[in-house]
């Protein structure tokens, strides 16, 4: 039996470790972790990331991640910058399938403006919703709820309360849209 992956997550042990790694002992560690979080930080936010500290943290993450499984790194700053770029690759990707999703939708959106049946559609998406379970359908309204600034503060709150980082919270909205997008795309055409 193929049981799913469980992704890693820090622990004190690991964090100690690192901060030795860094710096021979915790204090002068300290000093260094807090030294690249402040660089891997503004990297992020040179390079428009909505959630720039976010970033920081998860890269800190993934190169304590290798510390904790025994690799030596040498040259901790150019480490965590490298992992940082392939971190700002992986975002990239999510923003771009992201955007295709919701170009696609807009598309769609137009056709469904276009057409005699916008009433049964609503009607639709208001059933497809309530066969949600509450938490998913709590998720996908407050996760498209607000505009520009006030969207951004509403999904980063939904972050915390969740606690989760933003791309599996991207990705579930992806997903919780693509089943409702089904599910009305079925409903209209039974209708």
């Amino acid at each position: 039996m193929i049981t799913p992956r469980q992704k890693w997550t820090l622990n004190q042990e690991a964090f100690d470790k690192l901060l030795l790694a860094l710096g021979g002992d915790r204090d002068s560690g300290s000093q260094k972790y807090l030294e690249i979080r402040t660089n891997l930080t503004r990297f992020f936010e040179w390079r428009g990331c909505s959630f720039p500290e976010d970033h920081a943290d998860e890269t800190i993450n993934r190169m304590a991640k290798k510390v904790a499984e025994g690799e030596e790194i040498l040259n901790h700053s150019g480490y965590a910058m490298g992992v940082a770029r392939l971190l700002l690759l992986e975002i990239i990707k999510s923003r771009q399938r992201e955007q295709s999703a919701l170009n696609e939708m807009e598309n769609r959106g137009e056709a469904y403006v276009d057409s005699d049946d916008g009433e049964s559609r609503l009607t639709c998406l208001r059933n497809c919703l309530q066969s949600l379970s509450a938490e998913n359908r709590d998720l996908i309204l407050q996760y498209y709820q607000g505009e520009k600034s006030e969207k951004i503060r509403n999904r980063k709150k939904l972050m915390e309360r969740l606690g989760i980082p933003v791309n599996t919270l991207r990705m579930r909205a992806l997903r919780l849209r693509e089943r409702l997008q089904g599910c009305v795309e079925e409903c209209v055409g039974r209708a």
